[in-house]
C-alpha cells in the first residue's frame, strides 16, 4: 500500500518514524511533519496536504487526535468504494482508530497490522467485525472483485448479522473456487424457482437476478487493433459493441493489449487512462508465437507482421487464457475479449 503519514509533536514524529521503520518493507511511505517545533514542518497547509494525499495515496494515517483528521478529511470525503483508507493513532502509540474506507479501503486490516508491530490497541467498531462475521466487502477486497450495487451488499450484510446464510453462486465452482466457506455461506445449487444471494462472474446481470448482489472479477483483457489516429470514441464503440454481444460486464475489464505499434495511439491511451485499465504492448515477434487458432489477414500481416492483432494481444495478455470473443470490427477497430484464469479463495 502506499500510505502518507503525518504528525503533530515531536512525539508524534518519533511514533510516526517508528511505524515506517517497522513496515517500510510491507508498505511506500510517505511521511510529514506539520509542527513549528521541528525544522522538517512542511509549509502547506493541512488542508492542502490531506487533498493531495487524499487522492494519491491508498491510506492516510494521522498520529494526532481524531479530531483533526476528521476536519481534514471531510471536505474531500466521496465514496466508500474510492475513497483510501483513514487511521489515527495517538501520539503515545497506545490506540490505532480506522475511520474511514474500514473494509473496502483496507483500514481496520492495516490498523490491526500497525498496531500489532508499536503494541498499541486497535480500536475497530464495524459490525461484521466485532460480532466476528464473514463481511461480504472485506472478500471481495481481497479477491479484487467490483462491487456493483452497494445497496445490494448492506443487505447483504444486515442479512448476515440477524444470522442467516446467504447462497453463493460461482459458474465452474470447483475450478474457481478455493478455501472453506465460513458458517454463513452456503454454495448455491442451481434452480429454476430461486436465485442466489450473490453471484460473482463475469457476465452481465440477468433480469431474474436483479435483486442478487453481483461481485465481479477484473479478468477480462480486450484487445485492440485499430487504423491510425482512431479516436477514444471509435475505440469505446467498438469496445462497447464487444461486450454487449458478449453480455460481459464493462467492470470485468483489467486492461488493454494491442501490437507496439500502437504504443502511442492516442485513442487507447485516452481509453485506458478513462476506465482506469492497465496497458500492455508487444511486438509482432511475441504476438506471432501465441499458441491457438486466430482470425488471420493477408492485409494485417503485410502492415504489422502478424496475422492478427486484437485476438493474438488478448491471448497473450491474460496469461494465455481463453479467447471468449473473437475479433469483431466497427469503424476501423478490432475487438477480441479473453479471460484470465480467476480464482476466489475463501478463509
Amino acid at each position: 500500500m502506499k500510505i502518507a503519514v503525518i504528525s503533530f509533536t515531536i512525539n508524534g514524529k518519533r511514533l510516526a518514524d517508528r511505524m515506517i521503520e517497522k513496515l517500510k518493507n510491507q508498505h511506500m511511505f510517505t511521511s510529514a511533519v506539520k509542527c513549528s517545533g521541528v525544522a522538517s514542518s512542511i509549509q502547506e497547509s493541512l488542508g492542502e496536504w490531506t487533498k493531495e494525499m487524499f487522492q494519491s495515496q491508498d491510506a492516510l494515517i494521522f498520529v494526532g487526535a481524531v479530531q483533526i483528521a476528521v476536519r481534514a478529511i471531510a471536505p474531500y470525503i466521496r465514496s466508500k468504494t474510492t475513497d483510501p483508507a483513514v487511521l489515527v493513532f495517538d501520539e503515545k502509540g497506545n490506540y490505532g482508530i480506522p475511520i474511514l474506507s474500514g473494509h473496502l479501503g483496507g483500514a481496520n486490516e492495516l490498523v490491526k497490522e500497525i498496531c500489532g508491530v508499536i503494541e498499541a490497541q486497535p480500536i475497530v467498531t464495524t459490525a461484521t467485525d466485532i460480532n466476528g462475521r464473514w463481511a461480504v466487502d472485506v472478500f471481495a477486497r481481497k479477491n479484487r472483485l467490483v462491487i456493483c450495487e452497494m445497496e445490494q451488499a448492506k443487505r447483504i450484510s444486515a442479512s448476515i448479522l440477524k444470522g442467516n446464510t446467504v447462497t453463493v453462486a460461482v459458474n465452474e465452482w470447483n475450478r474457481r473456487v478455493k478455501g472453506k466457506l465460513p458458517k454463513e455461506v452456503e454454495q448455491y445449487i442451481e434452480d429454476v424457482g430461486n436465485v442466489p444471494d450473490i453471484r460473482i462472474g463475469i457476465y452481465e446481470k440477468e433480469e431474474k437476478e436483479r435483486d442478487s448482489l453481483y461481485l465481479i472479477p477484473k479478468a477480462v483483457v480486450v484487445g485492440i487493433g485499430c487504423k491510425k489516429g482512431s479516436s477514444l470514441l471509435q475505440i469505446e464503440q467498438a469496445v462497447e459493441k464487444a461486450l454487449k454481444r458478449s453480455k460481459i460486464c464493462r467492470n470485468s475489464l483489467s486492461k488493454v493489449a494491442s501490437i507496439d505499434l500502437k504504443e502511442q495511439e492516442t485513442g487507447i491511451l485516452e481509453y485506458c487512462e478513462k476506465y482506469h485499465l492497465k496497458k500492455e504492448f508487444y511486438s509482432a515477434k511475441e504476438l506471432n508465437q501465441v499458441p491457438g487458432d486466430f482470425s488471420g489477414s493477408e492485409f494485417v500481416t503485410q502492415v504489422t507482421g502478424v496475422d492478427n492483432v486484437c485476438e493474438r494481444s488478448a491471448v497473450l495478455a491474460s496469461g494465455n487464457g481463453n479467447l471468449i470473443m473473437r475479433k469483431m470490427a466497427l469503424n476501423g477497430v478490432t475487438v477480441a475479449l479473453a479471460q484470465e484464469d480467476w480464482k476466489i479463495e475463501f478463509e
